[in-house]
């Protein structure tokens, strides 16, 4: 299995199009958004694909969109995501809340996901694998993350 993971679209809908697009690209059967989201435009990017979604400090109307998100098939679950792909267990956040961190690393989550810094990050807290794919708005580069969770491979996408 691999799973795409994009943050920080702050309400840039094309381009999410062009990050959801080159993740398909590379094979990924799942997707992962970990918040700052902002409109419906870039949920519906989202759509087509088994996408789990976080909401962000700059989602406001995270109630709304969740509606939206939900009326969509788009899975939900804000602040603190758990799910799995390909055998793993992940915990998503955005990253702004630090007891939505703490809780996930106190699970002994395979993986952490989260966004907020803008920066990719990729470390070990014990046993878990902390993953921030980077952003899609305020960035130097635009950046998106592919992980296969078969070999452990992370690769880091510039979006174009």
């Amino acid at each position: 299995m691999k799973l795409g993971i994009l943050s920080d679209s702050h309400g840039r809908h094309e381009r999410t199009h062009k990050a959801v697009q080159l993740l398909l690209s590379k094979g990924a059967n799942q997707l992962a958004h970990c918040g700052d989201i902002e409109t419906e435009q870039v949920i519906d990017q989202l759509v087509g694909i088994q996408a789990h979604v976080v909401f962000g400090n700059c989602d406001p109307d995270w109630r709304v969109l969740s509606r939206y998100a939900l009326g969509l098939g788009v899975l939900v679950q804000h602040p603190l995501a758990r799910f799995e792909c390909g055998g793993r267990t992940f915990a998503m956040t955005h990253g702004h809340d630090s007891d939505c961190v703490t809780a996930a690393l106190n699970e002994g989550v395979d993986f952490l996901l989260h966004g907020h810094t803008h920066v990719c990050r990729d470390e070990r807290h014990g046993a878990t694998r902390i993953i921030n794919p980077g952003a899609l708005h305020r960035a130097s580069e635009f950046t998106v993350a592919l992980l296969d969770t078969e070999t452990d491979q992370l690769q880091f996408l510039v979006v174009a």
